[in-house]
């Protein structure tokens, strides 16, 4: 029993080195969402600057790509003017970010406002817009949110085809981007009995620790933003009559792993 106390300690101090992540499960409904990051990049191109006015990101989460009913606002960190060839050669930015409910995603909309421009040999020019965009430009990306799985939309702007000279020495954005998404980690999750010994469930992958406390009435956890790869599931009973059990799982990126039903012994 002193053994199992003293390991209990020194897991707990670990964890805490490591920057522990307390994921508090209470119910199955809390893990129907999944967390959509919407990112900025750029193709090279030969322009001093490009400007672009970014007022606004929806996503439809509906079914039904035309009903109005399903596009939902994804919040901007920071509504206003990005130079598009601040994010080239693999470099992005963070747009937009939300938890949205777990299903799919058809279409997403880019609405720009008027503030557009390009810079060519140190001399600003005005980009105006055709009056269609001010719905906001409409891309498909058919995918799906999986609950507790964090996914990043990249809306690659493609500076050197956007940009098109009018003839009469101004210039109009017809923007062309490709957008193209990705899953970051994995989760797990699963049911410890019996719940009322109020266990305790460590996930541990080298120095990372998370640490997930399960219902108190049915057990369940679940453990959110988990790195691809193994991971070492520890069960831990605040009552010391009872036995700990532990062993390894696969977490795979953009899937959520089930670890099953765990119950806990008598000594």
């Amino acid at each position: 029993m002193k053994k199992s106390i003293a390991r209990r300690s020194s897991l707990f101090l670990v964890a805490l080195a490591a920057g522990v992540f307390i994921f508090l499960s209470c119910n199955k409904s809390s893990s129907g969402t999944g967390h959509l990051e919407v990112r900025l990049t750029d193709d090279p191109s030969a322009y001093d600057a490009v400007y672009i006015d970014v007022q606004k990101v929806e996503v439809n989460v509906s079914s039904d790509a035309e009903a109005s009913s399903g596009w939902q606002t994804v919040p901007l960190l920071k509504p206003g003017i990005y130079n598009l060839l601040d994010f080239r050669n693999g470099i992005d930015t963070v747009l937009a970010a939300a938890d949205l409910p777990a299903g799919k995603l058809s279409q997403m909309r880019l609405v720009l406002g008027d503030n557009n421009s390009v810079v060519i040999n140190g001399q600003s020019y005005h980009l105006s817009t055709p009056s269609s965009q001010q719905s906001g430009l409409k891309f498909n990306i058919h995918t799906t949110l999986t609950s507790g799985i964090v996914y990043r939309l990249w809306i690659d702007f493609d500076a050197g085809r956007s940009i098109v000279s009018s003839g009469n020495g101004g210039y109009s954005l017809k923007p062309v981007i490709r957008t193209y998404t990705e899953a970051i980690g994995g989760s797990i999750k699963g049911y410890v009995l019996p719940a009322g010994i109020k266990p305790q469930v460590w996930a541990v992958q080298g120095t990372d620790s998370l640490l997930a406390l399960p219902d108190s009435a049915t057990g369940y956890y679940f453990i959110g933003g988990v790195n691809a790869g193994a991971w070492s599931l520890s069960f831990h009973a605040q009552d010391l009559t009872y036995t700990d059990t532990a062993f390894a799982v696969t977490v795979n990126t953009g899937v959520v792993t089930d670890a099953g039903m765990v119950t806990l012994q008598k000594k």
